[in-house]
């Protein structure tokens, strides 16, 4: 109940709403019986953000009914944004106090990573690490989308949506098929004299395998 009721404030008012009082106040009693319950607010929030993340499973749950599927996860992912632009901040843009790798982000996803790696590999016949890099290049994508969604940065329609995750998608996707995704690391050169065209993998050669 305490955890369903910060979850209420936090969808209605936004996280910054979500005190000790507020949450006393919703519940109809002192803090106290949140503290019997939780060490702290942070633990409090933590408890709404799973509440939230079973909620936003559900809302993507219809993936299998399209094709492809997994453009249709990324699709509501930012169509989340939009429409729950609070619960959106609450999944996918909390600040935290330590350190934190890309797979510990990938992590609080929960089970949608697995989905989504396994939506790739069975439609696009690529390998669990091409299938993982393409979800994390386009995870980084559609959240980009959804922070501007989110925040109003930006208003996208849904033809808009769907172009802009089909044109990374199919880069990326090329590039992978290519077997040629470690040129992509090189580093800028402060020494190099030439141009674009110069460098072996940017040039046009009209092949396949320079994409």
């Amino acid at each position: 109940e305490i955890a369903e009721t910060a979850l209420r404030i936090i969808k209605e008012e936004g996280v910054a709403a979500l005190t000790a009082r507020s949450l006393g106040a919703a519940l109809g009693t002192s803090a106290r019986p949140i503290f019997t319950a939780y060490q702290n607010m942070d633990e409090v929030k933590k408890a709404a953000r799973r509440i939230a993340l079973r909620e936003f499973e559900a809302y993507a749950g219809d993936f299998e009914n399209y094709t492809p599927a997994f453009k249709r996860i990324g699709m509501l992912m930012v169509s989340y944004a939009v429409n729950e632009p609070e619960m959106f901040k609450l999944l996918f843009m909390q600040e935290h106090k330590e350190n934190r790798s890309f797979d510990n982000t990938m992590q609080d996803l929960g089970g949608m990573v697995d989905i989504c790696v396994n939506l790739i590999e069975r439609d696009y016949k690529l390998s669990p690490d091409d299938a993982k890099t393409l979800f994390q290049q386009m995870w980084v994508h559609a959240y980009g989308l959804g922070v501007m969604s989110a925040m109003r940065v930006c208003d996208f329609s849904e033809d808009q949506i769907a172009e802009m995750l089909g044109q990374v998608f199919a880069g990326f996707l090329m590039m992978l098929k290519s077997g040629k995704k470690d040129i992509c690391a090189v580093q800028p050169s402060k020494d190099f004299a030439g141009t674009v065209n110069d460098i072996p993998y940017l040039r046009d050669s009209g092949k396949e395998e320079n994409v």
